[in-house]
């Protein structure tokens, strides 16, 4: 039985598909929920959907504000005890038509950003010595994606980051692994054109798309204390369409 009763949990990307149902999940598993993002009408609906969640209007661009953000957090849940890091953009375009500044700032939103999280957090966590980190990434960063280069990189990174980070300290009781969604239904697979869906789900080899619950059931898992001899590994959540 997961039991995540008094844990403190941080969630960014609150307020997105896949956001929402993490804040619904960790919430009815009994734990302490602060989520963050951009959208206050979003943001102020999970605060009076799911009682007792704490919410928090921050830009992950703000690079220089992180840290102040951390600390915050850590003060308002009197410690931080798993950061699920899930928010991210895309700005897609051909790699060619693809602006600089559009490369830079997905890759500054989704995996520098990511970097300052967890810096700041394992700081938090070494105090308690003891920590869960997951990163959501995407099948993209696998595979790769027309038209989401700059994406696709910022997850890849990710991924690669995040090895890093479980080597650096696995010693110190702190966990750190990844989540990669294949195609799940949102709001942002909702836009997409019914006949290119339809190519798409023939590619899957469940033959669906996956759903936000997919993806926070097995956030759930790496959360949580019967995870606690994994590190560094990436769990697709994508209906087969990528085996690593």
């Amino acid at each position: 039985m997961i039991d995540f009763k008094n844990k403190k949990i941080l969630i960014t990307g609150a307020t997105g598909g896949i956001g929402y149902n993490l804040v619904k999940k960790f919430h009815n598993l009994g734990a302490k929920v602060i989520g963050s993002g951009t959208n206050e009408v979003k943001l102020d609906n999970l605060k009076k959907e799911f009682s007792g969640v704490l919410v928090e209007k921050f830009k992950l661009e703000e690079h220089n504000k992180i840290e102040g953000f951390i600390d915050d957090v850590n003060n308002k849940l009197n410690g931080i005890d798993v950061l699920i890091n899930n928010a991210g953009i895309t700005l897609d375009n051909l790699s060619v038509r693809l602006t600089e500044d559009n490369w830079k700032k997905v890759l500054d939103i989704n995996l520098t950003s990511t970097f300052l999280m967890c810096k700041f957090t394992i700081k938090k966590m070494l105090k308690n010595k003891y920590g869960k980190i997951i990163n959501i990434t995407s099948i993209v960063g696998h595979t790769g994606n027309v038209g989401q280069s700059n994406y696709s990189a910022s997850k890849a990174g990710i991924i690669a980051f995040s090895k890093s980070l479980a080597l650096e300290y696995a010693k110190k009781n702190i966990n750190i692994n990844c989540v990669s969604p294949g195609f799940i239904q949102t709001e942002m697979t909702d836009k997409i054109k019914e006949d290119f869906k339809k190519i798409l789900i023939e590619k899957i080899p469940s033959g669906n798309l996956g759903s936000a619950e997919d993806v926070s059931n097995c956030v759930a898992f790496l959360a949580s204390d019967i995870s606690k001899y994994i590190y560094g590994e990436t769990i697709h959540v994508n209906g087969g369409m990528y085996m690593s």
